[in-house]
């Protein structure tokens, strides 16, 4: 009989994790608390607009996620960072001109991040992925596993968790209690792109590309911290896309808005006025990539890659996985992917 996985989470580890374990035999679910797949991946793909609102670049030492491209016949293009840039060192200062160096390019992937995430999911035939399914309880009391959500309740020989490990910990109550030192680092766990918030704004034409101004910006100024051209590889649809400061969460949409405008005329001019759509993600409002209870700061990327998390729990039956335990690149895609391997791995053993 095939063992029995249940792993909570269909971000890009999840996924692929289940893609791995599938292709070994086992009998796999994915429960996931989203209405859709892909975590903090995040392609809105309209008839306007074509930007990424979460993971978004890579580089060449990223070479696990450029091989997994590569599995799953996908491309991908390098980020448009040609002509003027623009920094802003502080509020009295006029906007400077400056020049990126190319010599070291990142990439994005052709149609958008999530073609990845919806590449492997239309693999996982006789994979069921069970959406709007937060997990709430674990118990592990018993040989046979329950895994309880708001609405179901599934049995498993083994569960991985690929979601934020301080989320985990905070939001799903096991039986028996994890272990304290397992519980206090990964409270204390930075989840990528929490305080994140990112906006996009779409364009009829790239009036920025026709002055030879690459989009990118880099402010100490705000709300925009950083900004960049994010048109897509067909260049039939055209963006700015970037992230704000995260204390502009406190304010309403319009108002952000309004900040932002005032912002993108002072480098850009007028013409940035002339958009089409806008978009914008507060990655700390959502429910399933930061807890509630979490409220004190974290420093970026602390305790990512903790040694506890290459152990396994509860007799060997839960494995604590996704992109914030990997060892390396952790938060990033890069780690998602190291992280799904290894978890595989050790349970193919």
């Amino acid at each position: 009989m095939n063992k029995k996985i249940v792993i909570i989470g269909a971000g890009l580890s999840g996924l692929l994790t289940a893609y791995r374990l599938k292709e070994r035999g086992f009998d796999v679910d994915i429960v996931e608390a989203r209405a859709r797949i892909g975590g903090r991946i995040n392609t809105i793909n309209s008839k306007e607009v074509n930007v990424e609102m979460g993971a978004t670049w890579f580089n060449d030492v990223h070479v696990n996620l450029k091989r997994i491209l590569n599995e799953f016949n996908l491309d991908y293009f390098e980020q448009f960072m040609q002509g003027t840039a623009y920094f802003e060192p502080f509020s009295q200062a006029p906007v400077q001109e400056i020049n990126i160096p190319l010599n070291s390019p990142s990439y994005r992937v052709v149609g958008g991040t999530s073609s990845l995430v919806n590449a492997i999911a239309s693999k996982l035939d006789n994979v069921k992925i069970h959406l709007n399914e937060a997990v709430k309880e674990i118990d592990f009391t018993n040989e046979i596993i329950h895994v309880k959500t708001a609405n179901n309740s599934f049995e498993t020989d083994y569960v991985v968790s690929t979601i934020p490990p301080a989320l985990f910990i905070n939001e799903v109550k096991c039986f028996p209690n994890l272990p304290k030192d397992l519980i206090e680092i990964a409270t204390e766990t930075h989840t990528w792109m929490q305080d994140s918030i990112k906006v996009a704004f779409a364009y009829k034409t790239p009036f920025w590309r026709e002055k030879q101004i690459s989009g990118t910006v880099f402010s100490n100024v705000g709300p925009i911290t950083e900004f960049y051209d994010q048109s897509n590889h067909q260049l039939n649809k055209f963006a700015l896309c970037g992230f704000i400061n995260s204390g502009m969460a406190m304010y309403s949409k319009e108002e952000r808005l309004n900040k932002i405008l005032i912002q993108l005329k002072k480098v850009f001019g007028n013409d940035v006025l002339n958009f089409v759509d806008y978009q914008e993600v507060i990655w700390s409002k959502e429910e399933f990539t930061k807890s509630k209870k979490q409220e004190t700061f974290i420093f970026p990327h602390q305790n990512n890659g903790h040694p506890l998390f290459s152990d396994s729990y509860c007799k060997g039956k839960l494995f604590i996985s996704g992109s914030e335990t990997a060892s390396r690149f952790p938060g990033y895609m890069e780690g998602a992917i190291i992280a799904a391997e290894n978890v595989a791995q050790k349970l193919v053993i």
